[in-house]
């Protein structure tokens, strides 16, 4: 059976959809094809690099993409928003290249401010949100098939 792919579409593909993305290649590799763009691709936050180092997944080799650079290169069967800027501002002709255009928002780390703790505090939380809704969604594609 043919991987499904799936677009993670966030402002800057630093963070969350890089998290998104990383999360689903873990927990649904044998169904899916991620990847993540951003609206403005700004390079990988370290922050998040630690972050996902520290639940065993190494994200280095991830790239921060911009959305019209790899949008037409293959077709989606999900696009999914993970920030309001990228849902309401999702180029029209990304969104003709997937099927289900699916919106998840979760607050943007990469605008924590304070120590190095608390910065990663927030990363930490933001990151735990985005495991636990790949872990949900996958639970329920699971069930709409059986």
């Amino acid at each position: 059976m043919a991987k499904e792919n799936v677009l993670f579409l966030c402002t800057g593909n630093s963070v969350r959809s890089q998290m998104a993305e990383a999360f689903l290649r873990h927990y649904g590799d044998d169904q899916f094809e991620a990847y993540s763009a951003g609206l403005e691709a700004k390079g990988v936050n370290p922050y998040t690099i630690r972050a996902m180092d520290e639940v065993g997944i190494d994200i280095r080799n991830q790239t921060s993409d911009n959305v019209g650079e790899i949008g037409g290169q293959r077709y989606y069967r999900y696009i999914i928003t993970v920030c309001a800027h990228a849902d309401q501002n999702c180029p029209s002709g990304i969104l003709a290249l997937g099927r289900e255009k699916l919106h998840w928002h979760f607050e943007d780390p990469a605008a924590a401010t304070g120590t190095d703790a608390d910065i990663m505090a927030i990363f930490r939380a933001v990151r735990d949100q985005i495991e636990t809704k790949i872990k949900v969604w996958l639970g329920e594609l699971k069930a709409e098939t059986a």
